[in-house]
């Protein structure tokens, strides 16, 4: 991949009503030339506006990829890939770190009636989640809008060490450094 290809990361920390997100872009290259930051709702529905928001409000014609930290962010805030892919026009990719059996059965515990219900169908509509092997560690990945074969890539070429991609790296980072200064009162 060419060093001056652009990801946007997205990445959140929450403690409290609210979460935290910090959208980051990182070149290839490990440049980092951009943040913008939001908010979402935890336990919410409304995390997928939250992350459109941050792509439309950055404006980088030049980001080529979207790559969210999870699919359920702010306690289960389920992000519908589709739409964020057909409002940004860049292929999404949800990376996560550690394995599940998925959210089926936290969503039915913690929720009901049309709570569930809005969740679960949001959540069916998603890519299944693939295995995929990083510098001797293992992440799981969804893609929409880009195969299997190049998520891997983009994965790797954002991948300078560890499993976790530099442009989610350094939003998680961002995000919780901006939580700590909301929790502050500044």
């Amino acid at each position: 991949m060419k060093p001056g290809v652009r990801a946007l990361g997205v990445a959140e920390s929450y403690d409290g009503p609210t979460s935290t997100l910090a959208g980051v872009v990182v070149r290839a290259s490990r440049v980092v030339d951009g943040f913008v930051f939001g908010t979402c709702t935890v336990g919410g529905t409304d995390v997928t506006d939250s992350v459109v928001d941050l792509a439309e409000r950055l404006d980088r014609e030049d980001v080529r990829y979207v790559l969210v930290s999870g699919i359920a962010l702010a306690w289960y805030n389920v992000l519908d890939m589709h739409r964020v892919h057909e409002a940004v026009d860049r292929p999404v990719i949800s990376v996560t770190f550690e394995e599940s059996d998925g959210l089926r059965d936290s969503l039915e515990a913690e929720f009901s009636g049309d709570e569930l219900d809005r969740r679960r169908e949001v959540y069916r509509r998603q890519p299944a989640r693939r295995r995929l092997a990083v510098n001797d560690q293992t992440v799981f990945v969804r893609s929409v809008g880009i195969d299997g074969e190049e998520a891997r890539d983009v994965v790797g070429a954002f991948t300078p060490e560890g499993g976790r991609p530099e442009p989610l790296r350094v939003a998680r980072t961002a995000a919780r450094a901006a939580d700590e200064w909301r929790a502050e009162g500044v």
